[in-house]
């Protein structure tokens, strides 16, 4: 026998048992992002590798060491995307949707990075991306927030999520506070981590984020870029909270929030968790007013997010918040094989009388008593029972599979007229 071949390792499939939550919670987010206006975008999975070196940059982590990227035929540098981001960028600007206009977009798809995979974090993982352009004021960084609140209470999640917030002020606020921050490290050094000193010539801002409990105090006394926000990028800020109050959304300033790429200003976002256990990041977004003119086009101003699906599924998994529609309404059993065109012929007009009804139409014969427990597994509300009576009457004979009747036989139109009445769920 030959050897089974399996996937690769933190490429996972997606069972049907688990397919129904992902396509709830899919279209949870397909009708909030139409309710505020958003488009779809949908960008190809592999991108020049320059496209990503430009855009997230050579020295960090997720070029260095976790991309997929291969040589085509031709030679060419190609990468499975890490991220979505830089590719609708990248759409945006060769297809003239950017400049001097305003976009709402959006996206769902899969990304690739090589890295170890644990609980809600996979080599081929699964995220929504909300992407905004050419909108320079606060009330777009506020509505993304407000979005995304939203989210989780249509999701049944929201107490379980912390919105942790910042601003990284502009380019040349940032630049001063780097130099500051570089210089209070290295009187440090003796504190700081392998990652961190790797860091500090490349990304200092990122050292921020380190998790390493040994330098937690002394972060704890770093400068803050608070003393050094210039004023306009005080009143942005300022404007953004004050329309988060006005909406009744909670926020944890967190100073130490940061971005490390010089494309990234003013409002930065994340909604955290630690349902999952160790406190881990759901949603993460803000403002990268230079990113689209660092990628060819011309300067527009810009704020999006991304949010991994995993980690919402493992969370409304835990939950159990979101209603996921069975597979199964009706279930048509199949009483030898007199009946087998006639059950063919009443699951057609079922699904033409029905078009959202879920019609299971057994095959493959068997007994009766045998399709009428995988009727029950297959969670319908009822059974349609066709025999050699039924067949010669004309009739179809109904069973109530969750209690909510008598078994009863009826001609087409008292079929339709009791399907009609079900309250299916």
């Amino acid at each position: 026998m030959a050897k089974q071949i399996q996937a690769i390792r933190g490429m996972n499939d997606i069972l049907p048992d688990q397919t129904g939550r992902w396509q709830a919670i899919e279209q949870v987010i397909r009708q909030l992002v139409a309710r505020y206006g958003y488009s779809e975008i949908r960008m190809p999975i592999v991108e020049h590798t320059e496209l990503f070196k430009r855009s997230i940059g050579e020295v960090t982590d997720i070029v260095e060491k976790e991309m997929y990227t291969f040589d085509d035929r031709n030679g060419e540098s190609l990468t499975l995307r890490p991220e979505g981001t830089a590719s609708c960028v990248r759409a945006g600007n060769q297809h003239g949707l950017l400049y001097n206009q305003q976009q709402r977009l959006w996206y769902m798809g899969p990304m690739f990075r090589y890295e170890r995979p644990q609980k809600g974090r996979y080599r081929q993982f699964h995220q929504v991306g909300v992407e905004t352009f050419g909108i320079a004021s606060p009330d777009i960084d506020a509505e993304l927030i407000i979005m995304t609140a939203r989210l989780w209470r249509d999701l049944g999640i929201a107490e379980h999520l912390t919105l942790e917030l910042n601003s990284l002020a502009s380019n040349e606020a940032r630049a001063n506070y780097r130099d500051a921050l570089t210089a209070y490290l290295r009187e440090h050094m003796d504190q700081l981590d392998e990652d961190s000193v790797r860091r500090l010539e490349t990304n200092p801002l990122r050292i921020l984020d380190s998790k390493n409990p040994a330098m937690a105090d002394m972060l704890s006394q770093a400068p803050k870029l608070s003393d050094y926000w210039d004023q306009e990028s005080r009143e942005h800020f300022e404007s953004v909270c004050a329309r988060l109050d006005a909406a009744g959304v909670a926020y944890t300033l967190n100073e130490r929030l940061v971005r490390g790429l010089d494309y990234y200003n003013r409002t930065v976002f994340e909604w955290v968790t630690d349902s999952l256990g160790a406190q881990g990041t759901v949603c993460a977004g803000g403002r990268y007013d230079g990113l689209v003119g660092q990628l060819g086009g011309k300067d527009t101003p810009a704020v999006g997010f991304a949010m991994g699906l995993e980690r919402l599924v493992l969370m409304l998994e835990a939950a159990d918040t979101l209603r996921v529609p069975k597979p199964v309404d009706v279930f048509i059993v199949v009483g030898g094989a007199q009946a087998e065109l006639p059950a063919q012929a009443v699951a057609e007009k079922l699904r033409d009388a029905f078009p959202t009804l879920r019609v299971h139409q057994h095959c493959g014969g068997g007994k009766f008593g045998n399709q009428l427990k995988r009727a029950d597994r297959s969670g319908a509300d009822i059974a349609i029972l066709l025999g050699e009576s039924e067949v010669a009457d004309n009739t179809y004979t109904v069973k109530f599979l969750r209690g909510q009747g008598e078994q009863t036989t009826l001609d087409w139109n008292g079929l339709q007229a009791l399907i009609s009445g079900l309250e299916l769920k």
